[in-house]
Order: structure tokens, then sequence, then C-alpha cells
């Protein structure tokens, strides 16, 4: 492993990439960038971000010597697309990827070896190995032709074999090359319904489950079935997960912020929900629904039951749909916090279908099995009238289905190995083990942000992220505000030019003006996490040394 060292000259070409990447790259028109200073106003500060503005059209001398202009510009294309932005994969990743390129390409140039990728909840980018049980289940659909063979019982566990059948009766044609129902295929849409009610301990109907293609796709569908104009609003936590500021964005609705209180470990305070709802409504505003994300996402908080209550309370009596994001609900790493499902929460306070509208999404993306490139996952939709699902089923018709790999894995985490199976006490040591190892990885990166200078971090409670706060000096405000960057965004592409270690700033999230963030994945592989505190560490007391008032 390389020493890791800043010295003056390795300083200048840190800031001079980083002109060059957040700046010189978008030198041909003014942008509101995601990382800029007024990114926090965008997220729900008091100042709104600055619309784009497009570049100047080309002059008729350089058209006459280019050739036609494009028929396509900034000028022209739909603004709401300008509008929409996501951190998770922004500039920083952009940069990221231009290192690698120059590593494979040159290996000495860099005073890294790898590129370490903590912007993106990826587990299986940074090695973590697939469930077994759900790749052999998977492996026997996709080629039903070796299920009668001899040697495949040699190969694959009788568990597996017996749910690839299963699976593929309910298929028709057995081809998961095939379209399905818009839905998801009925036969899988029972198994989920099944699982929910286990999880839950109650009733679930197959005929409120969409199937869609991870998360996100479920997301959208609910913007753009809520959002008619941008007189629509959709409170959301702040910070928050972009995918939600970009669907509203993208589907022309208002996102209303609340604030969640760092203070109390990212608390979700009802007041601060009751005054931003007033406050939205008193601009003319009508609020849809409240998101909120638990297990949290950046800020990896686990919900009491208590305080879930008074959100199912509040949405209630406020004629709210609740979107509840629980694709996190595997990953909890503290004893004394639990998950449990809005739908188990409203229908234990007496609330049915006629009380409470609820949308609640899950993925295969996340938990203990962190298969993100399946793209599998769906949405319950409970609450809503006989006709409005009608209009959810047209819009999901409009993209056919869902893959049929990704449907078959959201009925695989929702219907695991049990006791008595074969795979049954290998699958638990493969989850368990993951499981465990990401709560040791979180504990141990949140004791080493909390031990540097000027850095405090709230306790990992759950899902797969730390969301430190960085106090940085005033000179190292000032030094990101002459680039007009976030100082946030400065901080991190100074660690990435420095050690290779690829993190979110904390202003592509929103947080409260005036305060600093950044966003680490806890999923590098626990062998490494030492080398991850070590790098960042030496990096982190350097740029304080350098910046001290």
């Amino acid at each position: 492993m390389r020493r890791f060292a800043i010295d003056r000259r390795t300083r200048a070409t840190a800031v001079n990439s980083l002109r060059r990447s957040l700046c010189g790259g978008f030198s041909s028109f003014s942008y509101s960038h995601p990382y800029s200073s007024s990114a926090n106003s965008a997220m729900g500060g008091p100042a709104a971000a600055s619309s784009p503005s497009p570049s100047p059209s080309p002059s008729p001398s350089s058209s006459s010597m280019n050739g036609p202009a494009s028929p396509v510009s900034l000028q022209n294309i739909n603004p709401k697309v300008l509008k929409c932005e996501y951190a998770v994969r922004g500039p920083i990743v952009t940069h990221a990827q231009r290192l690698q390129e120059q590593l494979q390409t040159d290996p000495s140039s860099l005073p890294f070896e790898e590129i370490l990728y903590c912007n993106i909840g990826n587990p299986q980018s940074l090695a973590q190995q697939p469930i077994t049980f759900f790749r052999e289940v998977l492996a026997l659909c996709d080629h039903p032709s070796i299920l009668d063979r001899q040697e495949t019982h040699g190969l694959f566990s009788a568990d597996a074999i017996d749910r690839a059948w299963k699976i593929l009766e309910q298929i028709p044609g057995r081809a998961t090359g095939a379209y399905s129902h818009s839905q998801g295929i009925k036969g899988l849409r029972d198994t989920i319904a099944a699982g929910i009610a286990e999880r839950d301990g109650f009733p679930a109907n197959s005929d409120d489950i969409f199937l869609t293609d991870g998360a996100s796709p479920g997301v959208h569908m609910m913007m753009q079935l809520l959002l008619r104009s941008e007189k629509d609003g959709i409170l959301c936590p702040i910070p928050q997960y972009p995918l939600y500021s970009a669907s509203i964005a993208l589907h022309g609705g208002t996102l209303v912020p609340y604030y969640l209180d760092e203070a109390t470990g990212w608390g979700l305070e009802i007041s601060e929900v009751k005054k931003q709802l007033e406050e939205a409504k008193s601009k003319g505003i009508t609020v849809r629904a409240l998101v909120v994300i638990n297990p949290g996402n950046p800020t990896g908080q686990v919900l009491a039951e208590a305080n879930q209550r008074e959100i199912v309370e509040f949405c209630h009596k406020e004629g709210l749909v609740l979107l509840a994001d629980e694709v996190y609900q595997e990953n909890i790493y503290v004893d004394d916090k639990k998950f449990d499902s809005f739908k188990k929460i409203s229908r234990s306070m007496g609330y049915g279908e006629e009380d409470i509208a609820l949308v609640s999404f899950q993925s295969v993306s996340k938990g203990y099995y962190g298969e993100c490139g399946k793209r599998g996952g769906y949405m319950e939709v409970t609450g809503f009238s006989r006709d409005v699902k009608e209009q959810i089923y047209k819009v999901a018709s409009v993209n056919l289905c869902s893959n049929i790999s990704g449907q078959i894995l959201a009925s695989l985490v929702m219907s695991p190995p049990k006791p008595g199976d074969e795979s049954f006490e290998s699958f638990t040591a493969e989850r368990d083990g993951i499981l465990s190892s990401l709560a040791r990885r979180a504990k141990a990166l949140e004791k080493a942000f909390n031990s540097l200078e000027g850095v405090t971090c709230n306790r990992a409670e759950g899902a797969m992220y730390l969301f430190p706060r960085l106090h940085l000096p005033a000179k190292a405000i000032k030094a990101a505000e002459a680039l007009n960057v976030a100082p946030d965004a400065y901080y991190t592409h100074r660690l990435l030019d420095a050690t290779g270690i690829v993190a979110v700033p904390g202003s592509g999230f929103g947080q409260v003006p005036g305060t600093w963030h950044v966003r680490y994945t806890i999923l590098p592989q626990e062998d490494k996490i030492a080398a991850v505190v070590s790098k960042f560490t030496a990096f982190h007391e350097a740029l304080i040394a350098e910046f001290r008032d």
C-alpha cells in the first residue's frame, strides 16, 4: 500500500482537478449544480434553486461552418429533466470513473491503487457474495431442461430443484424469457402476499401487489399517479434519498421538505411535519402524500413503534397517502430497535383499507441479498379504490411487465428456505454472516468518524449508510466558495483525489442550511475497513491542518 501524504503539489493538483471536474466541465452553460452552494436551498432551504440557464444558440457563422444546428438542445428539451438531479451517481462518480480509467492505463500515476465506491448501496460490486439458494433457483428456472438430468441432483440442493419446479408451473409456458402479466406473475404475487402476512400477522392480498424492476419504478408510478401539477406536493424527509426529489421533479410536482432532527438521532418530529404541511398549504400547494424511509437513507435511523403510530395517525387525520420506503427492513444492527412495517402498525391501530391509503416499497437490491442488478421489487398498494388501482395497472401495462428474474427473486426473498429444508442451515449461515458483518462494519466506521476532529456521527441503527456531519474550518469553506461548490462537495472531491474513496456530499441529499455532511456506505468488505479508516483519517487530519483557523 502506498504511503498516504498531502504536500503542496498534491493539494494544488487536487484543487485544479476539482475546478475542472465541478466547474470547467459545465463551462458551456450556467447550471444549478447538485453540489453547488445553492443545493441546500434546492432541497428546501430558504431560497429556491436557480433554474438552469441553457447555453446560447450558435451564431449563424458557426452554424454555416459546422452544418445545421442540432434539433435537440438544452433550450428545447423537457425542463423537468433539467431540474432533475441524482447525486448518488453525480459528478463525483463521473470523476471517479475517469480516475479508474487512468489507473488502468497508468497504475502508478495516482496516490492509490484502486477506486473504492462508497457512494451507493451496491453490495455485490464490493464483493458481497449472492445467496446460494436464490441463485440456484434462478439458474434452474432459466435453464429448465437440466431439471430432469440426474447430475443436476448432485449440483443443486433438493429444495432449490423443488422450488424451481413450483415456480415454473406458475409461469405460462414455463418461459422466463416471455412477458408476464403486467402486475407480475400471479403465483409469485401469491407467495409474496403470504410472506407479508407471515411477517406482519395481518392478511395480505396478491391483488394489491405490483411487481416492479426494483423499488424505483414503483415510486415513479405513484408520483405519476398523484402529481397533477406543481401545485401538488409530496412531504419528503430531509435528508432524503434523491430518487424522491428527482421523481417529483420529473413528474412536475413540488417537494415539501420536513427536516429530520440530527440532535435526536435523525428523529422524525410530527410537529415539524405539521409545520411544513401548513406552510405548503399557505402557498396554495395541495400536499398529496408523506414519504417515510425506514430504516433511513441516508441517515440510518430506525423508527420506534410509537413514532410510527404518530405518523399513521397524522396521515389518517390529514388524508395523506403514506408512501413507506421499507427496502432496508432486513438491515437492523442494534438490539434495541426492530423493523415493523407501516402496514402492520396501521392494522394494529385498527385502521383498515377504508381508513388509510398506504403504499409500501420493497426491493431485492438491499437486505442481506444485495441483488441490485437483477432489478426486482414490489409495491403493496392498499386503501385505494378499485378504479384507481385500474389506473395503476394501466400505467404498469405501458411498461409491459417487470423482468421475470427479478419477480422470482422478490418471491424468494419473501419465502426463503424454512426449517427442515435441505438449504435451511446453509442459507441461515449466509444470511446471518452477512448481516452480522454489516453490523460490525457499521460500528467500526461510526467509531472512526466520531474519533476525528470536527466530525460527529449518529449511531448506525440500520440501512447501509452513515451520514457524518463535517464541522469544517472557515478557511476550508472559503476555499469551496471560491470554486462555487458546496463545502462537502469540495471535501469529497479532495478525498477522492487523495485516497480513491468515493463518497457523496450531503448537499446532494438535502440538509439543514449551513450544515455539511457526507454519506458513506458500510459495504466495503470487512477486511478492507481498517484500510478505509486509515486512509480517511490521514486525509481528514491533513485537510484540517491545512485549513486550521
